[in-house]
């Protein structure tokens, strides 16, 4: 294990972060509000820390895959842990424990809160923590990447390790190249979206944090109502944007390129807008009759199934009320979320259609034994070992989360409100059902099961691996009979 680069990597994090965190500070200075100091604090130190950190020189500067995902995971962790003291600390939230289920909520996306009153926030706060998704939407290490001067090393370890999807590319040869393209379509939609929302006359910090919220697919909302009080107008902006950043960017790069025709035959995208309209239609065949308003009945459920299909979690209406079978869609896409490459979570639709062919494949074996079939997707084979992957990701998965379902039941509470809590943790959706539904929070549950439910959030976002890599005993164990054989030579 190269611990070198990951101290280089967690330096530059340190770095960010304190540039992150000054931020706040001017909205707090905008608004008069003196806990822009923690803030400013925060910044400064944070900001020494990795200056002094990241200077070192490095004898090695290679980035395998273990060194990525380590570096991926601990970067997450240290981003989180550090965001959390000026919350903590200005009172806006009374633990620290609290503060940091908060912003690992925040950049991993997912949303979920333990604030009863956001709207009693102070601004600089409630900026903080809508600010947190927009950066955690396209990934804190692809920022790093795209801001950050280096050489060497290989990097693209590094975005395989955050990237949200089965495989990750480069739409360009450099990664660092890469990551610029990515975050120049990120901040091209999201001005553009801000601009839509502005025009809908919402307060300009309003809109900011709305579109923070959307472009992240994270959800935090600066009412209590979540997006429940807003025009018919901003509905349907938030709702359409969501849905447009659950698609995978290398989609917008083809069309921004002229390969239109590439794009519209990407089998994922055709695949995630065919599942939005399948859930929109079975949800409105089964409340068809129960609205005042067929206007709002359309809007309300498009904005739900966007919503939750991109794990962004906005709420126009407690969905919790809904009939069981309109649930039961709601909790399907869910499982499944958005497309890989895009800022939401779930499983990804790439990875539901490979799982689908391989099935069909097996079938096909047992018709056929002596038949060789090989799976495709957009036209080229997918290696087996993409299969496999995939296949010991679901496993996985449910394995992660049948534990986290034991741990949480721990609490006593119903069923349906431990389900959905890991859920929406693990798939970073952020409101569940039940006592974690739209109108409620996380705040009272365990401290036990906020450290569970923690987990899950970073583990969802950064597809399971580096955030279990760090728990590995072997990577510690490797670790330490390196540093003794070091001791030994030296001596």
């Amino acid at each position: 294990m190269n611990w070198e680069i990951i101290v280089f990597v967690l330096g530059n994090i340190l770095k960010i972060t304190g540039g992150l965190m000054a931020v706040p500070c001017l909205v707090a200075l905008a608004y008069h509000e003196p806990q822009g100091w923690y803030f400013f604090w925060t910044a400064v130190i944070s900001a020494a820390a990795g200056f002094v950190i990241a200077r070192r020189e490095m004898s090695n500067k290679t980035y395998h895959l273990k060194e990525g995902c380590a570096a991926t995971a601990l970067s997450w962790l240290l981003i989180s842990a550090v965001s959390a003291l000026p919350m903590h600390l200005c009172g806006a939230i009374p633990t620290y424990t609290d503060a940091l289920f908060e912003m690992i909520s925040g950049y991993t996306t997912t949303g979920s809160s333990i604030l009863t009153d956001v709207e009693s926030l102070p601004q600089c706060a409630l900026f903080a923590r809508s600010f947190s998704h927009w950066i955690g939407g396209m990934g804190v290490l692809v920022f790093m990447l795209a801001i950050v001067p280096s050489s060497g090393g290989s990097k693209m370890n590094i975005m395989k390790a955050e990237s949200p999807g089965p495989v990750v590319g480069k739409l360009v040869p450099k990664v660092k190249e890469t990551a610029r393209i990515l975050y120049i379509i990120y901040i091209i939609m999201t001005v553009i979206q801000f601009i839509f929302l502005l025009a809908g006359r919402l307060p300009f910090l309003e809109a900011l944090e709305i579109t923070f919220g959307t472009a992240g697919t994270g959800g935090f909302g600066v009412k209590n109502s979540s997006c429940g009080d807003y025009s018919p107008y901003v509905q349907w902006v938030v709702a359409i944007f969501m849905m447009l950043f659950g698609v995978n960017f290398n989609a917008y790069y083809l069309i921004l390129t002229g390969k239109l025709k590439e794009a519209l035959k990407m089998e994922e995208v055709r695949g995630y807008f065919i599942m939005i309209g399948a859930a929109c239609a079975l949800i409105m065949i089964n409340m068809a009759g129960t609205a005042d308003s067929a206007a709002d009945f359309v809007r309300n459920t498009f904005f739900q199934v966007s919503s939750l299909e991109t794990s962004t979690g906005y709420a126009t209406v407690d969905f919790d009320l809904w009939p069981d079978f309109s649930k039961a869609v709601l909790i399907f896409v869910m499982f499944i979320g958005a497309c890989a490459g895009s800022t939401g979570g779930g499983i990804k639709v790439s990875r539901l259609i490979i799982l689908i062919k391989s099935m069909l494949r097996e079938i096909g074996y047992y018709l056929h034994p002596k038949s060789v079939r090989s799976i495709k997707s957009d036209g080229k084979t997918v290696d087996e070992a993409t299969v496999s992957s995939i296949n010991a990701y679901l496993v996985t998965f449910l394995s992660i989360f049948c534990v986290s379902m034991f741990l949480v039941s721990l609490e006593g509470r119903d069923l349906m409100t431990n389900f959905s809590a890991v859920l929406t943790a693990f798939n970073n959706m952020g409101p569940g059902f039940a006592d974690v539904g739209p109108t409620k929070n996380f705040s009272q549950m365990s401290v036990l099961s906020k450290y569970v439910l923690m987990f899950d959030m970073l583990a969802g976002r950064l597809e399971i691996y580096p955030m279990l890599m760090i728990f590995h005993p072997v990577l510690w164990k490797e670790t330490f009979e390196k540093r003794g054989m070091r001791k030994r030579h030296s001596r």
